[in-house]
Formats: structure tokens, sequence, C-alpha cells
């Protein structure tokens, strides 16, 4: 997953005057072609999917790859450890594949595209977990709104008499703004509408701060939701440590919707 959640600063790095010179000269003198191609990895505390824990409170090593073109078009792929207990029986690792077009058009963009995600080795009632969505976004100056649709079973989740949960959609409003000097201040609201389950619609929201140190972001982000997770209560959210094929759980659980602090470094190259 990729989270909205969890989205990266742009990462900008620090130069000498004169490598800022002799880069603008070779830039002057062999021009940026149609092609981009950047990678990203981050370290953190924990890994947080539209405000759900999915590591059980541990760390996540997390990074992708991406391509983009000068027309807008772009794919990528990125990549998170998660645990069994968020979902995801017999599992460990989440891979999101992902394409679509982006534009901007003075200080407004628009952002249209899709999202699979995949997760290798698991379980669940036979089949691996997995999830498609396709999403629309805007976005001007420093805020964007993301709408995203699933057109499969919201990570194979049944309704309680066996309903389809495709159509389950989320809601994503996003504010990130550069303060300067390597400084920069974001924050979220996003809402699950879950389709077919009960108890599982939840409001989800994040106030963070950032740190660029010579190419390497610093985060420190509050993540909150409404998301009904109470253990003793047996609610939707409740997850606990570990989960296999046959529905065994471990001996620890947590609400997973709990609120958390998530310290964080990440680079892009």
């Amino acid at each position: 997953m990729k989270k909205s959640l969890i989205a990266l600063a742009l990462i900008g790095a620090f130069a000498a005057p004169a490598a800022v010179q002799t880069a603008m000269a070779a830039e002057e003198a062999a021009p940026a072609g149609p092609h981009t191609f950047t990678g990203n990895a981050g370290l953190f505390s924990e890994y947080r999917f539209r405000g759900i824990a999915q590591t059980f409170a541990k760390p996540a090593l997390q990074g992708g790859f991406d391509y983009s073109h000068e027309s807008g078009v772009y794919l990528g792929n990125w990549n998170s450890n998660v645990n069994s207990g968020a979902g995801f029986p017999e599992g460990n690792l989440e891979m999101d594949f992902y394409g679509g077009f982006k534009k901007s058009f003075g200080d407004f963009g628009v952002d249209v595209g899709g999202i699979y995600y995949y997760y290798p080795g698991t379980n669940l009632s036979g089949k691996t977990v997995k999830n498609g969505e396709v999403y629309l976004g805007a976005s001007w100056k420093f805020i964007s709104f993301k709408y995203y649709y699933a057109l499969t079973d919201y990570f194979n989740a049944k309704g309680p008499n066996g309903e389809k949960t495709d159509g389950t959609s989320y809601y994503d409003l996003g504010f990130n703004y550069d303060l300067g000097s390597g400084w920069g201040v974001n924050a979220h609201v996003g809402y699950l509408d879950f389709k077919k389950v009960q108890n599982a619609d939840y409001t989800d929201w994040k106030l963070g701060v950032t740190k660029d140190i010579n190419g390497w972001v610093v985060g420190l982000s509050y993540i909150d939701t409404n998301a009904k997770g109470d253990c003793n209560k047996g609610q939707f959210y409740c997850f606990s440590n570990s989960l296999d094929a046959a529905g065994n759980l471990g001996s620890k659980t947590m609400n997973a919707g709990r609120a958390t602090g998530v310290l964080s470094i990440s680079k892009s190259f």
C-alpha cells in the first residue's frame, strides 16, 4: 500500500555554489531527455496505510522505483514489509504496481491512474490477497485531493453474507507546504467508505513535519483515526500479531487505528 498515509515530501539536495554552477552548466550543455527514472527508500518506525497499522507497531523498510515521461505518463512500483495479522495470512510483503497520467497547468495539476496491491505468499480462503483501484486526483499549489475506487473485493474482504466489496471508496485530502531552509509541514484527512462491511467505515488524519538534511528527509508524524478497533468488543480493526491460513490468531492484539507517532528517514535517488 502506497499509502496515503505515508506520503513522502519532495526531496531536494543542498549543494555548494560551485557544484550548483557546474550542474547548471552541464544541464545547459546536455538538456534532460524525455524519460526520468527515480528510486526511493525509507525506514519508518511503523507502517500505517490509510491510518491503519500494517506492521503491528513494528518498523517498516520501504522503497520503490518510478518512471515518468515528459508527456505526463508514469509507471512505478513500491514495496513494504507487513504483518500477517493485518489481514495477510502467511504473508509478510506488500508490492504495489501503479501507472497513470499526471500533468500540471500552472498552479493546478491532475492525476489519473490505477494501482494494484499484491501480497505474495498470502493465503486467505485459498486466494492470494490483492486489491485493484483506479483513482482521480487534482491539486492546487500545496493542496491536493484524490479519490480511489476499488474494482475488486477490497483486499479480498467479503460482506457478512459473502457480498462483494468492490466499489469501496477512499477520499484523500492532503496539504504539503515548504517552509524553506529544508523544512516542510504536511497534513492529511481521509475517509474510507467500506461497502457491505459493518463498522468498517472510518476517518483518518495526520499532521507531520519534515526536514531535508543533505538529501535525507527526516519526518515525524502524528496519525490517528476513529476506526472501531476495541479488542474487548471484538471490533473490526482489532488486529492480531499473526494470522495463518487456518485462521489461527497470535497471542497479542492491538487497536489498529489507535493514535501513534511515526518517525521516518527517507531518500530519493
